[in-house]
């Protein structure tokens, strides 16, 4: 398989694979309506909104002429996602896309009938969203972001940058209904080779402080999971750890992008361009219970060498030639 490498100078994202308007068939003429519910921020994740829209037009769809999308961010604020999930299920509703875990399980608590498409879900069979991923049963589908644990692959990517690793600090926040789980897998995946150090940020002020617990216990190293907090948050806790000289490795490329040394993961953007595929496929009549759950077949390695520099960090060109994106 070939890679792909360059130099990514800005968010945009260019469609790689996807929804083809030539092989599907026209859209109804009536106006469909369309739930949009996210975890993050319009500010921080308005490209994953903007991958699906582009991936309804594909399939014909344009806004104001055949479809309506309604839109609501929980702006990171948890306890704010059954609200916002009512709110929208107000709308009556075609079919509601939702980014994240939690706001999948918010829209999944509000409605039994109302088809939902997710992206961005972490294991969905973890969270019970779907029954299997071949037949998911109930009214939930979409498109996984996970193709198994990606631990093990972390922490040997951390170790081939700091071949000394050994404490390194992860950032959890728990309101989200995946890290206890992400946890376990990272302290397994390390054994006793490394010392994993959690800690707790269910906020902006405790992220501030986790670099204060981070320096007293000497991290080589802090591994930033997927969450709607930490996302928005991307930037800061890039600038936090370049002040401590501290190596970061995210989950997708949005964070490294602002600033931090490096993520692996597939290309969450991309999973809402096709999620398109199963809105459109709903809305022309499947049953959610009855399309196989995508699983990303891909993941990629980006390295921000501007990053590196600033910390003082000199990668191996081994590592760099396996990097699928290099960011300057």
């Amino acid at each position: 398989m070939n890679r792909r490498r360059g130099i990514l100078l800005t968010l945009a994202i260019g469609a790689t694979c996807g929804p083809h308007a030539a092989l599907a068939q026209r859209p109804s003429s009536r106006l469909v309506r369309i739930g949009y519910l996210d975890t993050s921020s319009a500010s921080i994740a308005s490209i994953r909104l903007d991958r699906l829209r582009a991936g309804l037009r594909d399939l014909g769809y344009a806004e104001g002429r055949n479809m309506v999308i309604e839109v609501r961010w929980a702006e990171s604020e948890y306890d704010r996602l059954p609200g916002l999930a009512a709110e929208l299920l107000e709308q009556r509703l075609d079919v509601v896309v939702a980014a994240g875990p939690a706001a999948i399980q918010a829209v999944r608590q509000a409605t039994t009938t109302v088809p939902i498409v997710f992206a961005a879900s972490g294991d969905p069979l973890v969270f019970g969203f779907v029954q299997s991923l071949s037949r998911p049963g109930g009214n939930v589908t979409g498109v996984s972001s996970v193709g198994g644990d990606l631990s093990n692959k972390y922490l040997d990517i951390l170790r081939e940058a700091i071949p000394s690793l050994s404490t390194v600090a992860v950032l959890m926040n728990p309101g989200h209904p995946g890290h206890p789980d992400y946890l376990r897998n990272i302290q397994a995946a390390a054994r006793d080779s490394v010392r994993i150090l959690p800690i707790r940020a269910p906020n902006v002020a405790q992220i501030e402080a986790a670099f204060d617990v981070i320096k007293q216990a000497c991290a080589e190293a802090l591994i930033v999971p997927g969450d709607g907090l930490f996302f928005s948050q991307a930037r800061r806790i890039a600038e936090l750890a370049v002040q401590q000289r501290l190596p970061t490795m995210f989950s997708t490329r949005e964070p490294v992008q602002a600033g931090a040394l490096m993520s692996y993961g597939p290309n969450l953007a991309e999973q809402f361009y096709r999620a398109a595929t199963y809105v459109d496929r709903i809305l022309k009549g499947a049953h959610p219970g009855d399309l196989p759950v995508e699983q990303p077949t891909t993941f990629e390695l980006v390295i921000n060498l501007k990053t590196a520099k600033a910390i003082g960090m000199t990668l191996r060109q081994e590592l760099l030639l396996r990097a699928d994106v290099l960011v300057e």
